[in-house]
């Protein structure tokens, strides 16, 4: 470790405090600006989505728990719900429950608060890392390079010297503002217009609830309405109900149940019929996932890189941002292990970085494009690939070795071509091609139903943020 070294860590999020411990093992000095500050309980001014449904895929969490070993006893000690899925969990997919099966992952289930707050615990014990209230305004240097950050706090306006500027700022950044101030060009982007929404309410949970299982997943079928249901702590149900292309679920305990109505399984109805609510529902509005394309510009200015949602941006819907984040975070280690902190670092991080993130871009972007009212490029290979997970859909229905390889894939722990390989692909057009069975809708009320066709989405469906 060289001793001059400081690294500057803007956000506390995930992302952010995941990018702070493994700089802590290259720097001297690595400190933390946090907008919201580091007093607050609960919820976060600055995450409005911790509102609602998270989900930490395995491939996730196996990072976080090889960061922070013990993460995740502790956070089951903390309340957290840690069940197997498919085996205590349920799924539907394409209007039909996935066939149970032992996958080997690992649901651990939990509010955003709580798995923030352990995260930062752990981490702030670290006596490299230095945790500050404080807003970044913009950076110092030059098209070629950041020196220095200025950041706004309880001083005023200060310039601190860094060696290493990770923009961990989520959706919101402002790096290409920066950047353009500095004189260097800002990345492409690729868009997609989902037009999501949420709406979300607490529930006390009952005994024998869900015949014992800790969650069910509704995936977003063809009418583009999804939800999801997890046991969290203090023994709650926290829903969330989903809808895209601007069909929001609305907020108000009537509207709240018929949306609840419609979707292709009755189980989340069930549950909040016959639950008692804890607090209102409240909305979210997510407009578009971005991936920003800094491995692809001429040059990447020295001393900066982006990680997380600043980096890109993935539908909520699938679960994958804080996932990805630890994993971009294992390719930052990789990367400071093999190089160090030389000035090429943030070349070298978007080129490993950007394996995570093709995976799971691809996941998500392919099922958002499944979607006809959703905008952007839709190649032969898109249209195809569609059409062979429907078909994976109405097959982990009645073939628990699909439905296991299936969640193993959405789960980021096995790649998509795990769906390709001979033997399974062979299972999916054997038993894929026609429903086993038809969806059970229940209405209730006045509203449109979700249609009986398969669902588009190549991964289960579960609200969450980074």
């Amino acid at each position: 470790m060289n001793g001059a070294r400081h690294a500057v860590v803007l956000g506390a999020g995930v992302a952010g405090l995941l990018a702070a411990l493994v700089l802590a093992d290259h720097f001297a000095r690595v400190t933390v600006f946090e907008r919201d500050g580091f007093d607050v309980e609960g919820m976060r001014k600055g995450v409005p989505q911790a509102r609602h449904l998270h989900g930490l895929l395995d491939g996730g969490r196996t990072v976080i728990e090889e960061l922070l070993p013990g993460f995740t006893d502790e956070m089951t000690a903390r309340g957290a719900t840690r069940a197997e899925a498919l085996v205590a969990t349920r799924w539907y997919v394409g209007g039909l429950r996935a066939a149970p099966a032992a996958t080997g992952l690992t649901s651990l289930i939990a509010t955003r608060p709580l798995l923030e707050s352990l995260l930062r615990e752990r981490i702030s014990r670290l006596s490299q890392v230095r945790l500050v209230a404080g807003t970044a305004r913009g950076l110092i240097g030059d098209r070629h390079g950041v020196r220095a950050v200025s950041v706004s706090g309880d001083s005023g306006v200060e310039t601190h010297a860094t060696d290493l500027v990770v923009d961990a700022t989520g959706r919101g950044t402002r790096a290409p503002v920066w950047l353009t101030a500095l004189g260097a060009e800002p990345p492409a982007e690729q868009r997609l217009e989902v037009d999501l929404g949420y709406s979300s309410r607490f529930y006390r949970r009952l005994e024998g609830q869900l015949d014992g299982h800790a969650s069910v997943i509704i995936s977003t079928g063809a009418s583009g309405r999804g939800g999801g249901a997890v046991r969290v702590e203090d023994d709650r149900w926290h829903v969330t109900l989903a809808g895209i292309l601007g069909d929001h679920p609305p907020t108000d305990p009537d509207g709240f149940t018929r949306f609840a109505a419609s979707l292709a399984a009755p189980d989340i109805l069930d549950l909040i019929t016959r639950s008692e609510p804890v607090g209102d529902a409240v909305p979210h509005r997510f407009r578009a996932p971005v991936r920003r394309a800094y491995r692809r510009r001429a040059a990447v200015p020295h001393g900066f890189l982006l990680l997380g949602d600043a980096l890109c941006s993935f539908n909520p819907l699938y679960a994958q941002g804080m996932a990805v984040a630890a994993q971009q975070a294992a390719a930052l280690r990789a990367c400071l292990r093999s190089g160090g902190p030389t000035p090429d670092l943030p070349a070298r991080f978007y080129a490993a970085a950007d394996k995570a993130l093709d995976v799971a871009w691809q996941l998500s972007a392919g099922a958002d494009l499944a979607h006809p009212g959703v905008v952007g490029p839709r190649t032969v290979r898109t249209r195809l690939t569609n059409a062979y997970v429907a078909r994976v859909h109405r097959a982990a229905h009645v073939d628990p070795h699909v439905s296991r390889t299936f969640l193993r894939v959405a789960n980021l722990v096995e790649p998509p071509t795990a769906l390709l390989h001979p033997a399974m692909a062979g299972r999916v057009l054997l038993r894929g091609g026609t429903r086993a069975a038809a969806p059970n809708i229940r209405p209730t009320g006045p509203g449109p139903l979700r249609a009986s066709g398969p669902s588009p989405d190549p991964r289960p469906s579960i609200p969450s943020d980074r």
